[in-house]
């Protein structure tokens, strides 16, 4: 029998917490006194794992673990092969493929339901656990990782609090962490962080972000449509204008409140998971913006695919214009950045835009590098910077939540 007790997604309602904090207390006493139940952290885990895949989830929960033990396997077969002194990179192309294939099928079932791929694949975290294990994979062949403990990389996979969505950390850093008790010291500091962070989370998810998406958002998005019936589809209203910002404030709030949240429970059992949101919408240029919003997962982009690209092309000699190349790059970046939020037009259309925004950017960047002195630079020109970079974040939200489709798909 079935005990539907709390809402199972991660963060969901206040009542889920109270669980959760019964659950961290034998943690923190030990973390106090100075003692990592290690057993007892795993158990955490599993039980609120099971808590997600409980009921009508349970073939999720069958995937995730089929998955689990492919991944495993490959890692540690790649990591064998690296320990025998074999280095061939298309044994490493194979393992990367390899681990990132079942998220592709995944990404191409949720865009065509009715191709014939096995539904087994698709469970919540999917792509967290395929990220970290590629990252895991590329710095086994370049030798900053030597040694996987089994229990550590079991637990960096399945960590709890950052399980579904992140933030993503590093195995090296997590190992780290999660292998050791802090000082008491450190952990009160510890504590005092993950207390705010929790109370600023609820801040951003419960209140800002209620209001701004579940208050506001539905209002607006009606006028928009009345608005766009009446003038002919994707028309200019101020009630669009309103649903853009809107939305933008919306996805800000909500995400960084359950980044809030995981990186909150996550001190709160001495693992230091690095924070995913630094005041983005302050960045005075869209490739800042990019190094403060979704800070984990861009930096995974940028580390495992922009430089990986960077570096083999180089090597190869594909470009012999380096401007070029980084271009190149960026627009590979974007849309494999599109093409993993889902294989819809307008994802690919963010991407695309990003890329193309970068590129203006750096090329606006290196025109003042060269005429140092002709343009001001003062508070006034800094404020416009942060002004137009907000802006055309916003757009790209915009195009990011689909309703531009809805809006000339809901005209017709």
């Amino acid at each position: 029998m079935h005990l539907n007790f709390i809402n199972l997604q991660p963060y969901a309602n206040p009542q889920y917490f109270l669980y959760l904090i019964i659950g961290l207390i034998p943690m923190i006493v030990g973390l106090y006194h100075g003692h990592r139940f290690k057993t007892y952290e795993a158990v955490f885990s599993l039980v609120f794992l099971f808590l997600i895949f409980d009921a009508d989830k349970w073939q999720q929960g069958v995937s995730l673990i089929v998955y689990l033990v492919l991944e495993l396997l490959l890692t540690y077969a790649y990591l064998y092969y690296r320990k025998v002194g074999k280095n061939k990179t298309w044994i490493f192309y194979l393992a990367v493929i390899a681990a990132i294939i079942p998220l592709i099928l995944v990404k191409v079932q949720t865009a065509f339901p009715k191709a014939k791929i096995p539904g087994v694949l698709a469970f919540l975290g999917i792509s967290y656990i395929t990220f970290k294990t590629v990252q895991v994979i590329m710095e086994i062949r370049d030798g900053a990782i030597k040694e996987v403990s089994f229990s550590t990389y079991l637990r960096f996979l399945l960590f709890f609090p950052t399980f579904s969505s992140g933030p993503i950390d590093r195995y090296r850093r997590f190992a780290k962490d999660a292998n050791s008790a802090p000082q008491r010291s450190q952990y009160l500091d510890d504590l005092s962080h993950a207390v705010r962070y929790l109370f600023q989370g609820f801040l951003y998810k419960f209140v800002l972000g209620w209001f701004f998406g579940t208050y506001w958002l539905p209002r607006l998005s009606k006028a928009a449509l009345i608005a766009g019936t009446a003038h002919g589809g994707l028309k200019l209203s101020w009630s669009l204008v309103a649903y853009m910002y809107c939305y933008s404030m919306y996805l800000f709030f909500d995400f960084a409140g359950y980044s809030l949240f995981a990186v909150a429970i996550s001190y709160f059992m001495g693992i230091h998971t690095p924070m995913n949101f630094n005041k983005p919408f302050s960045a005075p240029n869209i490739k800042e913006f990019w190094n403060r919003w979704h800070m984990t997962l861009s930096f995974w982009f940028r580390d495992y695919i922009y430089m990986r690209f960077t570096f083999f092309a180089m090597k190869k000699k594909l470009f012999k214009n380096p401007v070029r190349l980084s271009q190149v790059a960026y627009l590979l970046l974007f849309l494999v950045m599109g093409f993993w939020h889902g294989l819809t037009w307008y994802y690919i259309v963010y991407g695309i835009f990003h890329a193309t925004a970068i590129i203006i950017n750096d090329a606006w960047l290196r025109f003042k590098k060269r005429h140092k002195g002709l343009l001001p630079s003062n508070k006034f020109t800094h404020g416009l910077a942060i002004f137009t970079t907000f802006n055309v974040v916003c757009f790209s939200f915009l195009i990011f939540s689909g309703f531009l489709s809805q809006l000339w798909f809901g005209w017709m």
